[in-house]
């Protein structure tokens, strides 16, 4: 999974590189949620049109919830079919999704990344992608858009 999560960390980070190089060096805790005062538009806006590329769809699975999901690579492809015993003609995708919530304080922003891997049987394994990294680019990147990660 370190392969996969590394092309995928690589194609996420690599859209928003510049905008992490030019935020400061303070590095906030690791976390995939952020308390924001208002409604985080942007960083919602940002989300849909990163989400444009070949193979990407974007969905609105429920109020303020929102997925990208990605076709992968040949190799990431053929390894999730292969390990997970997935169905080849049904392709595997990530999906990264972003859900608000609001509260007293505002909106709570919570992330979430996984695979998603069809099966023979007509299931959709769900392969959660876990990663220290991942959760610190993800907090840089919710406070680039005025959150504070929680």
């Amino acid at each position: 999974m370190g392969i996969l999560f590394n092309m995928r960390l690589f194609s996420l980070v690599s859209v928003l590189a510049f905008i992490v190089s030019c935020t400061s060096q303070e590095t906030p805790p690791a976390s995939r949620s952020a308390q924001f005062t208002g409604y985080p538009q942007n960083l919602f806006s940002s989300f849909k049109t990163d989400c444009a590329g070949p193979g990407d769809k974007y969905v609105k699975t429920a109020t303020g919830s929102f997925e990208c999901r990605e076709t992968l690579p040949p190799e990431a492809t053929a390894y999730l079919i292969l390990s997970f015993d997935g169905y080849p003609q049904n392709l595997p995708q990530i999906v990264t999704r972003l859900s608000s919530t609001k509260n007293q304080a505002g909106y709570r922003v919570d992330a979430d990344m996984f695979f998603l891997v069809p099966q023979k049987s007509g299931d959709t394994l769900r392969i959660p992608i876990e990663s220290e990294e991942l959760d610190r680019v993800f907090s840089r990147l919710y406070t680039k858009y005025g959150g504070t990660p929680v």
